[in-house]
């Protein structure tokens, strides 16, 4: 028997939930084992784990409330929306907890190792397991909703490939729609539908449960027609303004109701001296701590260098900060000494056109001659950056922030000068976890610019994990 779109919806919302319950409760019996057969020996005087079910019961529902009243299983995140929800999910299910035991007076009863421990663990299986259950429910056909896009512009095809590159969120573009298609024939593969004023058909057509409006031309008072008059069709309604290049991270929507305008707060984080403190403070922790865990690797990859090439191991270059003020920023040496390197590369740019084209475009080049055997494997796995985290503890640089730029490079930042320069430069940034050395160098400005205007903790977090995985699949190293 064929499901119609709503049980579909509630069938899966059952599985998903499901899915949540049996990963908490595959968390709190790894935790337990954890407690009882590995904590003893790493911790003396630990009192014998109690394992009464009646005491632990009530963790499930808590925990299982606090994601539902988040909007767990109404809301649509992107992938990385959905880590952080489920990252504060966990600390809020934690923060309960430990209010209950404390009003309770029953918290000797319990483990707090192996409470504190399903919070570790959840942090890291939660984000792992529930992306991917949701993604084999949208492809079993269920939680999937379709959206109807009305426009057929540059708006709409960048709508149309957000969506499709965010599998997290499980949006099935049914179409667009238009007065005036761009491109009658569709665009990559999908309808493009005619007249907009029959977008009630389509809806009911196409089992539709939500629009997404990326046509800028429309004018306010249309707009306000359609989603007046489409508001209570669909689930949902997206709007896409004519807003590009500004932040967007921490914005904030002020409502004046008597005069029924809106109002969009635009705030600059880094502005704030609590916020510069918390930055640099994340920075300072985290680079210690990667400077210790580094050292040896550090120490191996300096004797490689000298072994194999002649010149020091650590390359230090000038890098400009706020005010046209600079820094030496410290890496391992990837290429050949050599006394007139600028005018060598000058030459070798004079020579090969492709080559100074390649130059002009990203500041690199893919098959540089200058690059060592060593120098070109310490690139690809960025292992040549280590030494920057000196920089970090000398407070020069950031662990996220914006390419270091050289001062030749003064005369490229132009209009964005200002606001890249406004923070340290850091070891990976937005840009490296979106390209690297495949963007062009105009590309990199815009990123690092966007970068500190919406600049969060969980933005630094974001990279810091991206980076991971852009660095193991050495994605975009030259």
């Amino acid at each position: 028997m064929k499901l119609d779109a709503r049980k579909r919806h509630a069938l899966g919302t059952a599985l998903l939930f499901l899915l949540d319950a049996l990963t908490l409760l595959g968390i709190f019996y790894l935790s337990v084992f954890l407690r009882r057969d590995i904590a003893p020996r790493m911790l003396s005087g630990l009192p014998p784990l109690d394992l009464r079910i009646g005491l632990y019961y009530w963790l499930f529902p808590l925990w299982l409330f606090i994601l539902s009243y988040g909007g767990g299983y109404s809301k649509r995140f992107t992938f990385w929306d959905e880590v952080r929800f489920l990252s504060r999910s966990t600390i809020l299910a934690m923060i309960a907890i430990f209010t209950v035991l404390f009003i309770g007076r029953f918290g000797v009863a319990l483990s707090r190792v192996l409470i504190l421990s399903m919070a570790g663990l959840s942090l890291i299986f939660f984000p792992l397991v529930r992306t991917r259950g949701k993604i084999l429910l949208y492809r079993a056909g269920l939680l999937r909703r379709k959206l109807l896009i009305i426009g057929s512009g540059r708006k709409a095809k960048a709508a149309y490939v957000s969506l499709k590159n965010e599998p997290n969120m499980g949006y099935e573009v049914a179409g667009f729609v238009d007065d005036d298609p761009r491109d009658g024939a569709g665009i990559e593969g999908v309808k493009v539908l005619r007249h907009i004023d029959k977008i009630p058909r389509y809806i009911k057509w196409g089992e539709v449960t939500d629009l997404l409006i990326a046509k800028p031309e429309l004018g306010g008072e249309r707009l306000s027609g359609i989603i007046n008059s489409l508001q209570h069709k669909v689930a949902s309604i997206f709007y896409v303004p004519e807003l590009s290049g500004i932040a967007v991270m921490g914005t904030e929507l002020k409502h004046f109701f008597k005069e029924q305008t809106l109002l969009i707060e635009i705030k600059n984080n880094l502005e704030r001296p609590l916020s510069r403190l918390i930055k640099r403070t994340f920075d300072y922790s985290a680079g210690v701590l990667l400077f210790v865990l580094f050292l040896l690797p550090m120490v191996f990859i300096a004797l490689l260098i000298r072994l194999t090439s002649k010149g020091p191991s650590i390359f230090a270059q000038e890098r400009i900060v706020k005010n046209g003020m600079g820094f030496m920023c410290y890496k391992f040496r990837t290429m050949t000494m050599h006394p007139n390197a600028d005018e060598r590369l000058r030459g070798m740019l004079e020579k090969d056109p492709e080559m100074k084209a390649e130059w002009e475009t990203h500041r690199k080049l893919k098959d540089d001659p200058r690059v060592t055997p060593v120098g070109r494997f310490l690139r690809k796995t960025s292992l040549d950056e280590l030494p920057q985290f000196l920089n970090i503890l000398k407070g020069e640089m950031s662990l996220v922030g914006p390419r270091p730029y050289l001062p030749g490079e003064w005369d490229d930042l132009k209009e964005h000068a200002e606001t890249i320069l406004n923070v340290p430069p850091g070891i990976t940034g937005l840009w490296q976890v979106s390209g690297r050395s495949e963007t062009t160098f105009k590309d990199r400005l815009a990123m690092d610019s966007w970068y500190v205007r919406n600049w969060n903790l969980w933005l630094d977090i974001m990279i810091l994990l991206k980076t991971v995985g852009v660095v193991l699949r050495r994605q975009g190293a030259r």
